[in-house]
């Protein structure tokens, strides 16, 4: 697997840290569903304990992941922590005991002790996460997924997905590869109730779309899977956004 050693000294920093409170360490995201791009990627992690651990336990964890972090792909590390009372049944919004992620990284520096102390609550992503491991995940260390993570409710992970695609008319002008990649996913799990990556779902809408929405979808993908950088007409990009959207919030009221 790429990027084996860096996950393999985070799994080896949970179980130090953590110790018996530890009750596994997950992998999903994109290096879990086999569409990697070390440019355009991070390293998706998910950490299970059977209690909280103190601030001075999750001090010394964030201060040994920033190396590692450094030494990730581009897009870093991104990680949270739950209990298993959050995952098994499944509690949505989620609660996360701590999260980080490279947009955190000058929060933590500036303040470390209010960073742990304060980086918890919930987070509507997990159910996503969540989702995506059940089916997808690969254990790196621990009990095996279905017997910590709960079945995550249609209602919860779709409102995850469609929390994270809400403002895609304004997202799409910055982000175009990504907020076009996930559009095409979250409608086909809102059309036919499939989890599929950024990479899968441009796939599949590159087979149902009508012929004339397809266009920024390979744009994405050709963008996505090498170097090449997507820089759509704002009004077209908006337009396929407001398309896609449409299609999602007509299928989703229909569920």
């Amino acid at each position: 697997m790429q990027y084996r050693p860096i996950i393999d000294r985070f799994t080896q920093l949970c179980r130090e840290t953590f110790s018996t409170r530890l009750t596994g360490v997950y992998l999903h995201g994109s290096l879990a569903m086999g569409c990697f791009n070390p440019a355009k990627s991070d390293l998706d992690l998910l950490v299970v304990v059977k209690s909280e651990p103190t601030d001075g336990q999750k001090l010394a964890f964030m201060q040994a992941l920033l190396p590692l972090n450094a030494e990730a792909p581009a897009k870093g590390i991104e990680m949270s922590i739950v209990t298993e009372a959050a995952v098994k049944p499944f509690q949505y919004p989620t609660p996360f005991v701590l999260h980080f992620s490279p947009m955190h990284l000058d929060r933590f520096r500036q303040d470390p002790i209010g960073y742990v102390q304060q980086m918890k609550g919930t987070d509507p992503d997990l159910a996503a996460h969540c989702t995506v491991l059940r089916q997808r995940g690969i254990r790196l260390l621990g009990a095996p997924i279905p017997e910590v993570f709960g079945e995550v409710p249609r209602a919860a992970y779709l409102d995850s997905i469609l929390q994270d695609v809400s403002g895609a008319e304004a997202d799409i002008l910055t982000d175009p590869v990504y907020m076009t990649l996930n559009l095409c996913r979250v409608l086909a799990y809102a059309r036919e109730g499939l989890v599929l990556s950024k990479q899968e779902g441009a796939q599949w809408a590159l087979r149902t779309l009508p012929e004339d929405e397809r266009t920024p979808v390979q744009q994405a993908l050709e963008a996505y899977t090498t170097d090449r950088p997507m820089q759509p007409e704002a009004a077209s990009a908006t337009a396929f956004a407001r398309y896609m959207l449409g299609q999602i919030r007509q299928k989703a009221a229909d569920n």
